[in-house]
């Protein structure tokens, strides 16, 4: 599984449409699911983003697709990280070794 992190802002349909948020985040999730992926957990922040997600999909074009599918729906802005686990280092780190 590939690891993403997805700092998200809601827009101003997002905002006016905020009581509906959880249905979406469970929208969300399913969607990655149907996708073959998870996504792990969410939570709401206070700061420069509004919301944080981490997911765990089989590639990275799953992931491209899943939020290609909610932004489409007019509700966030993202930003995602491709994340790697302290396991995944070790090869990393091999390979900038050279």
């Amino acid at each position: 599984m590939f690891h993403f992190i997805v700092l998200g802002n809601l827009t101003a349909q997002g905002v006016a449409d905020n009581k509906d948020t959880l249905e979406r985040a469970n929208a969300v999730a399913k969607g990655a699911q149907a996708m073959g992926g998870r996504m792990v957990d969410i939570y709401w922040t206070l700061g420069r983003y509004d919301f944080v997600a981490i997911f765990d999909m089989p590639d990275p074009e799953s992931m491209a697709a899943l939020l290609m599918r909610i932004g489409a729906e007019g509700n966030i802005h993202s930003e995602t990280l491709r994340a790697f686990t302290r396991d995944e280092m070790p090869a990393i780190l091999a390979k900038a070794a050279g």
